[in-house]
């Protein structure tokens, strides 16, 4: 294994890989915790594959994470709602700290006036709750293709899903955004 190459490789793909997780999980510890374990899987299982098959492996590993989240968070719901009388009156069962922000702005605002740095963060903001609000399949398969660049091949491999269904989840995903998102209607 060639430890520098991956090394390089996980320090390039954290930031992206945990705006993933964070809009995926909706909640900054868990997606934290995602993209580690993410990263540790691939380094273990996977290190000493070549480094340009790293970048489909790893984006299968982090969404495998994302949905093997929601699946317990289903269990944890199913048995809480079982047992929802022993819960004190008042208090939800299901309160947790979700971040507000979900994308990290990664531009440099230095280099930008202020109204425009406060549009773009109105229009990321917007942008955020909307793919937050996309059912994860499709939020999965929009952020893979768009977001992370990867063709429909890759991101059917990332997802284990065929290719069809890659293109059936980006196009419900755009068509959504499309009627949702302020910016884009005339």
């Amino acid at each position: 294994m060639n430890s520098k190459a991956l090394d390089h490789f996980l320090v390039a793909t954290e930031r992206r890989a945990f705006r993933i997780a964070m809009i995926g999980v909706k909640n900054e510890e868990t997606a934290l915790d995602i993209v580690q374990l993410a990263m540790m899987r691939l380094a273990e299982k996977y290190g000493h594959h070549d480094p340009t098959e790293w970048p489909m492996l790893f984006q299968r590993i982090l969404q495998n994470a994302i949905l093997d989240h929601h699946r317990r968070l289903k269990v944890r719901r199913a048995w809480l709602s079982l047992f929802s009388e022993l819960v004190p009156a008042g208090q939800d069962p299901e309160s947790s700290d979700y971040s507000d922000t979900l994308l990290i702005d990664i531009a440099d605002e230095a280099h930008r006036e202020p109204e425009a740095r406060m549009s773009q963060r109105q229009v990321q903001a917007e942008l955020n709750v909307a793919i937050g609000d996309l059912p994860l399949r499709q939020q999965q398969a929009f952020l893979l293709r768009y977001w992370e660049g990867l063709d429909i091949t890759q991101t059917a491999l990332a997802m284990g899903c065929s290719e069809g269904s890659v293109k059936t989840h980006c196009s419900r995903a755009m068509k959504k955004l499309s009627e949702t998102l302020s910016f884009l209607k005339p």
